[in-house]
């Protein structure tokens, strides 16, 4: 035991003697000695992001150049920076307290993580007066590798993106800058590094374990969110520490967007969204002139279904029609009808309406450049909303909400049913393709909500009209190489710094599908069950539909026979009217050739499901909305809803107004109105004989569900008027 505490002793003692060992106790620098300078010519979304982190510690921060032109070069391409040593050497010129702290750090692409206080305190630890960021990647001039000295441990190579050091060292460090503004900052602070003796005499040192500083680039697979106590930190795996500052540097932008969703309290899982509500733009109050003028860019590139329910949903948008400027690109001939119907009856609502149609040959990017500048040159437009007729934005307050968001572009998220498909990708791929971030199926699922910094928005979004005018000023925004128009569109975005948004605070919609999409019929949406099912549940479903089963909505109006609502008007229209369309009706005899024996006891004049190729369709509607009303009424029947029979019957006086009483080849037979009594037709409805009990006003798009054999002998009663219309099924042969 002696021997150890000796030992301990002896090493301490010798530490002190080498210097290792800092052995007087240090009082901590008080924070009022630090000074934050930092470069900004422009204030920029990433420059707000810095100074939202900074006030969050309370950083006192000087801004360098501001109202300057930026002439430091482009650090993506090619090096430069030399006009940030000419404002710092400026700016400390002004400074002359001996013992004042400068911290000189990048501001577009960093966010603080930590403040002052534990800033100042690993800077004491450090031992040296001036601390320069550390990264694994040497640049701008790989040929001074050897010149560095050599490290057991950390990083390597000197970063210019962030240091902190006494007055004074700073000082001589950039003392002896004459260069211009797009030279090398870099290399200037290396060449000054790399020397011994200069090292030496301003005591500069770097922060290899990233204590500090975290630089992004060449340390990606380092770094992870570490949430604690509500707050949220980097973490460096690799030195298990956590940085005060962290920079994307170099091409590294996407991941440090990524982590300033959370860092410093951006999001948490305490506190949700931090900063959601911050400088919104209230449009409440505001009378309806005085609404932002908006210019909505509709896009129709291939055939699309329910294209006529998105106009409907254009219409339901709550924004008032005068403030609102319509740019259609219509491609598909098919789709001409609806975009004419549309403006037939609604044109003169909106503020102006310019079309492009099919007969104009202008490929998918060259019209969305055209709505772009179609807001750009018009002075009173505020905003630019590019909208895909493959969205169903069923929110009616969503083009408010994105404006009161006030961000440069911000899409609504948008999702596809039963998959994790979205609108927007959470990461890029070294390809520059989708990447699935860490917290992308979160967001989708809705366990975090907010706004989140992404690098990819497609299908919808509003764009600012002064980003148009300043930032993406370029005319070809949709064009780049190979890429489609919308990738090209982020990567252009992306280019010149302009954050994208997307914002999940809200539901607001999805998209549909248009694989699989024919346009053979008249009415091609009816085809949509399998490929777009909640979207043809929403048109062709009756809206009284799911009280069946949680109200018992049902009606009783003969013994064992349940009437209840299934189709909706547009159903029962489109059906009459696809029906119509293809023509063909049966003749009324017996004999029938469409049905195995080629003879019908029973004959009626009909269409059936097969002949215009709807019966997968229709038994697909049988099995998701017919069965389960049969299990419920009849219980402990189970049915798969097959059928050798499924037909739209028409009945009129002078061709056939009636049908003799019979049974029906089914377990259970299937009765919808397609049509209403006193409007289109007189007459009509059916009688029980067995009961004495007949339904003589049957309810449009409401179906009689009865057993069809033994029991349930019935009679079509007789059509005095006008043409009667009913879809019949017989389930379970």
């Amino acid at each position: 035991m002696h021997t150890t505490i000796i030992s301990v002793c002896a090493v301490i003692s010798l530490g002190c003697l080498l210097g290792d060992i800092n052995c007087e106790q240090q009082s901590s620098i008080p924070e009022d000695k630090l000074l934050v300078f930092t470069v900004a010519t422009k204030e920029t979304e990433g420059f707000k992001r810095f100074m939202r982190s900074a006030r969050y510690f309370n950083y006192t921060i000087k801004v360098l150049g501001r109202g300057e032109k930026w002439r430091g070069g482009d650090y993506m391409s090619v090096p430069g920076g030399g006009q940030k040593v000419r404002l710092l050497k400026s700016a400390l010129e002004g400074v002359k307290e001996e013992d004042k702290i400068i911290l000189f750090i990048d501001s577009y692409d960093v966010v603080f993580a930590s403040g002052p206080q534990e800033m100042l305190k690993k800077f004491q630890q450090a031992r040296h007066r001036v601390v320069f960021s550390a990264e694994a990647v040497i640049w701008p001039d790989r040929h001074l590798e050897d010149k560095y000295p050599h490290v057991r441990e950390g990083k390597r190579f000197l970063s210019s993106g962030g240091f902190i050091g006494y007055v004074p060292n700073l000082k001589a460090l950039v003392a002896n800058w004459t260069g211009k503004d797009n030279e090398s900052d870099q290399l200037f602070y290396t060449k000054i590094f790399i020397d011994p003796e200069k090292r030496k005499s301003i005591n500069i040192t770097l922060d290899y374990k990233c204590r500090l500083f975290q630089n992004l680039y060449g340390a990606l697979d380092e770094v992870v969110l570490k949430f604690e106590d509500g707050r949220v930190r980097a973490r460096n795996l690799i030195y298990d520490t956590l940085p005060v500052t962290v920079h994307g540097n170099g091409p590294t932008k996407l991941q440090i967007n990524y982590l300033g969703n959370y860092i410093p309290r951006t999001w948490t899982f305490e506190t949700g969204c931090t900063i959601c509500d911050q400088d919104q733009r209230a449009l409440s109050g505001l009378k309806e002139s005085d609404y932002p003028l908006v210019v909505i860019g509709i896009f129709i590139q291939q055939p699309t279904p329910f294209v006529s329910v998105f106009f409907e949903r254009l219409l339901d948008l709550k924004y008032p029609k005068d403030r609102l400027k319509l740019f259609i690109y219509n491609q598909e001939p098919h789709h001409e009808q609806h975009v004419s119907s549309f403006l037939q009856g609604h044109q003169k609502e909106y503020r102006a309406v310019k079309v492009i149609g099919p007969e104009v040959e202008m490929d998918s990017a060259a019209s969305r450049n055209l709505g772009i500048d179609i807001c750009r040159q018009d002075i009173d437009c505020e905003y630019f909303f590019s909208l895909d007729v493959e969205v169903v934005l069923k929110n009616t307050d969503s083009l408010r909400i994105l404006i009161e968001q006030n961000q440069p572009i911000i899409a609504p998220m948008i999702t596809r049913p039963g998959r994790l498909w979205t609108n927007f990708w959470g990461a890029l791929g070294a390809d520059g393709y989708y990447a699935r971030s860490e917290d992308y199926v979160d967001i989708v699922q809705g366990l975090r909500v907010g706004i989140w910094n992404v690098p990819y928005i497609t299908s919808v979004y509003l764009v600012k009209a002064t980003i148009l005018r300043t930032d993406l000023i370029a005319e070809n925004l949709y064009q780049s190489g190979t890429l489609d128009p919308d990738m090209a569109f982020c990567l252009n975005v992306r280019n010149q710094g302009v954050f994208m948004f997307v914002t999940n605070r809200q539901e607001f919609g999805r998209v549909v599908s248009t694989e699989n999409y024919q346009t053979q019929h008249l009415h091609n949406d009816l085809w949509q069950i399998f490929e777009n099912p909640v979207d043809w549940e929403e048109r062709y479903i009756h809206q009284n539909y799911s009280r069946i089963m949680s109200e018992n909505h049902v009606e009783t109006p003969c013994p064992d026979v349940y009437w209840f609502p299934i189709f909706t008007e547009v159903a029962c229209r489109h059906l009459i009217e696809e029906m119509e369309h293809y023509g063909q009706w049966s003749g009324g005899s017996s004999t029938d050739t469409r049905i195995q024996g080629g003879y019908e006891n029973v004959p009626t004049i009909d269409i059936h499901m097969n002949q215009i190729n709807f019966e997968k369709e229709w038994h697909k509607f049988l099995l998701d909305y017919i069965a389960p009303v049969t299990e419920k009424m009849f219980p402990g029947y189970y049915t798969k809803a097959q059928f050798d029979l499924a037909f739209v019957v028409r009945y009129k006086p002078d061709e056939q107004p009636a049908l003799r009483p019979h049974h029906d080849a089914s377990t259970f037979t299937i009765n919808i109105a397609l049509n209403q009594m006193g409007l289109d037709y007189q007459g009509g409805g059916c009688r029980f004989l067995r009961y004495d009990c007949s339904i003589q006003a049957p309810r449009k798009g409401w179906a009689l569900m009865h057993p069809g054999r033994l029991t349930h002998y019935h009679e079509g009663l007789p059509t005095t008027a006008g043409t009667r219309y009913i879809a019949v099924s017989f389930v379970d042969p």
